[in-house]
């Protein structure tokens, strides 16, 4: 910041102690309020400070900031709080993925845009379901209250975040200035080949027993279809067969070479992805023939059904909650709609864990690139809104969140720092070096916009990215 002192005749002692005390308020520990900006709310963020625009003081004061960052630094915890407008200077998309690029402190990023509720964390600091949950709670209990729900939030999460306040210790030094050379240093020579190697092998460790898993699960998906096939009573060279049906059974046989074939040559869990899209396409050509040779009309091109995508094409959607949760629209087979007009339970899709069989969508985020092969052709926000509050909903990052080596279980920190996120710890100074879709699960920090939220945001309307917006929807 530059000050320029103009000299005039009005210019006296009164006017240099405005002045000076102006810059004490610049300089006093506390929140900030400045003139607003990525680069100013980065550098209050990093200095331990609540970041609150000027746009944003009228519904957050100064003495509120300065409350709730006294409670942050007495709590000694990496949770970095800002509240700004909801325009064009924060981005609605990336205002915490830029946040956190700037301000470089690994810890718990809570945003408050306009009159929406974010939050993002680094797994070193905080579990990003954990802190989801504290802010769902906080955001449902205040009602549109900023005040009461950043401190809700602060001193409900506090206990269960790892490391320390930026900027704590009292020392005017930086820890950028001593943690990065040293971390430079650790990694120049032997110790920093080992711990990228020993990274390494624990992740591709951990994606072999991924895949493994998932092989089994696609590998019956794909023998139910061949069966599927084998019990056709279609010939193509029948009299009744024309053309259409001809290629809709062709069409299905080379979906399920293809799916064999893509599961042969998976190298990583993201790769079943194009095998279960194979599977999808080739259940829906024989819907469509099964139409034309019984003179129905054609299928509408509909999502497999949610509780089995063996199943088949859906027919309708149902309302269905799971245990514990809120009753949501899912596309169903005839059988399961059946089974839930009577007050049956759906015939469920179940695989095996380390607790034993789990439905799908609670067997853990390997199973994203799986479901994802199924739905996403159907609209990104389709499967998330399907699987908010399970295990599966949890890791869902909304569009192409399952793409580009972004699933949770894979990609890991190649490209970022070495040695993966417990390299670092909570309040340590990483700069840039964070991998975006490993920051809480997410890909930027997207606001939902017009009443709706998107990627973990609250905004009081319907659910997109697999996360909360209010309404106690888990």
């Amino acid at each position: 910041m530059r000050i320029v002192l103009h000299r005039s005749r009005a210019a006296g002692p009164g006017a240099v102690l405005a002045i000076l005390l102006g810059l004490l308020l610049l300089l006093a520990p506390g929140a900030a309020v400045a003139a607003g900006g990525l680069d100013d709310a980065s550098a209050a963020l990093k200095q331990g400070k609540v970041y609150v625009d000027p746009a944003m003081t009228g519904q957050f004061s100064q003495a509120q900031a300065d409350a709730l960052t006294k409670t942050i630094k007495d709590a000694d915890k990496p949770i970095l709080v800002a509240v700004v407008p909801a325009t064009s200077q924060y981005p609605a998309a990336t205002v915490i993925a830029d946040l956190r690029t700037k301000a470089g402190v690994t810890g718990v990023y809570a945003v408050w845009r306009g009159t929406q509720f974010a939050v993002r964390t680094d797994g070193a600091a905080l579990n990003e379901l954990t802190a989801r949950n504290y802010a769902q709670a906080a955001f449902d209990s205040h009602h549109g209250d900023i005040n009461a729900t950043l401190t809700d939030f602060v001193t409900s999460a506090a206990p269960k975040v790892r490391g320390h306040a930026p900027g704590s210790g009292g020392s005017g030094i930086s820890a950028a200035l001593i943690v990065v050379p040293l971390a430079i240093l650790a990694l120049v020579g032997v110790g920093g080949f080992l711990l990228v190697r020993r990274a390494r092998k624990r992740r591709e460790e951990q994606l072999a027993a991924e895949l493994r898993a998932l092989r089994t699960v696609v590998d019956e998906d794909i023998t139910a279809f061949g069966e599927e096939l084998e019990r056709l009573d279609f010939t193509p060279g029948a009299p009744g067969a024309d053309d259409a049906q001809r290629a809709d059974y062709e069409h299905a046989l080379d979906a399920y070479e293809r799916a064999k074939r893509t599961m042969d040559e998976a190298q990583r869990p993201e790769d079943v992805k194009a095998v279960t899209e194979a599977l999808e396409d080739g259940r829906f050509s024989l819907a469509t023939l099964a139409a034309r040779r019984a003179g129905r009309p054609l299928p509408e091109r509909r999502p497999p059904c949610f509780f089995d995508p063996r199943h088949g094409p859906s027919v309708q959607d149902a309302d269905w909650a799971p245990a514990g949760g809120a009753t949501r629209s899912v596309p169903v087979c005839a059988a399961d709609a059946q089974r839930l007009a009577t007050g049956l339970d759906p015939a469920i899709r179940t695989v095996q864990t380390d607790q034993g069989p789990q439905p799908y969508w609670n067997a853990g985020p390997a199973y994203g690139p799986w479901a994802g092969g199924y739905f996403d052709s159907y609209g990104s926000g389709l499967l998330p809104g399907l699987l908010v509050g399970t295990m599966l909903g949890s890791v869902f990052s909304g569009p192409g969140g399952w793409s580009d080596g972004g699933y949770p279980g894979g990609g890991g920190f190649d490209g970022g720092f070495p040695g993966g996120a417990e390299q670092y710890q909570g309040g340590d100074f990483s700069g840039g070096d964070f991998n975006p879709a490993d920051f809480g699960g997410f890909n930027g920090g997207d606001f939902g916009g017009g009443g709706d939220s998107g990627g973990g945001d609250f905004g009081g309307g319907d659910f997109d990215g697999g996360d909360f917006s209010g309404g106690g929807d888990w």
